[in-house]
């Protein structure tokens, strides 16, 4: 009875050393492909409104058109549009309602190359921008704004932009200001759905008083080439050190960075986790050696050396780490294409489903690091074991 009991407990502590071991594979597989997939999901948010690669004074809020060669830089291998841009701090207004928010004065081809139509919120004023004029606002600031768009009548809202280079007397407004009509609200990222106002580059030059004059120039890119390497060539038919060129991921260097730093620590916890978890398998490996030392002394008795004994234990354990590994990555695995078909989990306040992209490195790194803590705590606790006995 006694004897049936140790079994019976052994194969509890075993049972449960091998979930240990899958549950921390599996929560590895699905933490880091959800990982991936938000990397992808900011990634596509920043890249598709801010530019492969940017151009902007270094010194200057503004610079002059014929400071740079656009025909030089349109004739670079790999750039496929070169578009002017406008950035100025504006009050909007809409019945009692002021809200601070930021114009971009942009070209139709930038609309274009940023796919607008895929952001626009209900597909509405997806054709305002083939026209004269456009103006669209973040989603996040219509809503602030109470601004109703699609209707007939849709509302007007009232800008007031700061003039430059005047003093300020009394009864003069400091602010130009102008009406125009709302034709779509715009979803992207964070920052632009709370601040932005794109509206057409000539209708914001005019408003602001600009000639000839810009804040940014917005170079997108043919499929296949790489940002860095085109940017390098652009600073050479520049050669200005007054100017600074910068990519995508330059500029949102800061969100990159911390994404993945949080997808590292992460790991570290999960892998730090799944050590507590192996120490199942060490008492496992402890009871099994406990129950079976009657069978271990008439072995020995009849030739069996210790290290014939160390290779028994050991591969019991590899045997209970090994299948844990297995089933946690099947596991794990089958959650992520679930979520993928079903898409049962929501981001709270975006309201779209968790994203979940594979990636082969991640299967290795994986597969890789939980074999070998698994080795580790098979290994040292039995050669500990053995020789102590």
């Amino acid at each position: 009875m006694w004897s049936r009991g140790k079994r019976n407990i052994v194969t509890l502590i075993s049972r449960i050393s091998l979930f240990g071991v899958m549950i921390i594979t599996a929560a590895l597989v699905v933490l880091l492909s959800a990982f991936n997939g938000i990397e992808k999901m900011i990634e596509q948010l920043y890249s598709e409104f801010d530019p492969p690669i940017s151009i902007q004074h270094t010194q200057r809020k503004t610079f002059f058109e014929n400071e740079v060669d656009f025909h030089k830089i349109k004739s670079i291998p790999g750039v496929k549009n070169v578009s002017r841009q406008i950035e100025e701090i504006i009050v909007l207004r809409n019945e009692q309602k002021w809200i601070n928010a930021k114009l971009y004065g942009i070209e139709k081809s930038f609309l274009s190359d940023c796919n607008i139509q895929k952001h626009l919120l209900g597909g509405i004023g997806v054709n305002a921008y083939a026209d004269e004029k456009f103006a669209f606002v973040g989603a996040e600031l219509m809503q602030n704004l109470n601004v109703h768009i699609g209707a007939v009548n849709s509302d007007e809202i009232l800008i007031y932009a700061p003039k430059r280079n005047v003093k300020i007397r009394l009864g003069k407004t400091p602010f130009h200001s102008a009406r125009l009509s709302i034709d779509g609200a715009v979803n992207f990222n964070q920052e632009v759905n709370a601040s932005a106002l794109l509206w057409d580059f000539q209708a914001a030059s005019q408003l602001l008083g600009y000639d000839q004059e810009i804040s940014k120039l917005y170079v997108s890119l043919n499929p296949g080439y790489e940002a860095q390497s085109v940017k390098e060539q652009i600073q050479k038919v520049i050669q200005n050190p007054s100017f600074n060129v910068r990519t995508n991921l330059e500029k949102n260097e800061l969100i990159f960075r911390t994404s993945k730093s949080e997808r590292l620590v992460v790991f570290i916890i999960l892998l730090f986790v799944f050590v507590l978890a192996a120490f199942n398998l060490v008492a496992s490996l402890t009871m099994l050696y406990v129950e079976k030392k009657d069978s271990i002394q008439l072995l020995s008795a009849i030739g069996m050396s210790k290290k014939d004994i160390f290779r028994i234990f050991f591969y019991e354990g590899l045997l209970i780490s090994g299948w844990g590994v297995f089933l946690g990555l099947i596991f794990g695995y089958v959650v992520c294409f679930l979520q993928m078909s079903m898409e049962f989990l929501i981001i709270p306040g975006a309201n779209i489903p968790f994203p979940i992209v594979f990636s082969l490195t991640d299967f290795f790194l994986i597969f890789g690091s939980v074999s070998l803590l698994s080795l580790v705590f098979s290994y040292f606790p039995v050669r500990l074991i053995v020789r102590s006995a």
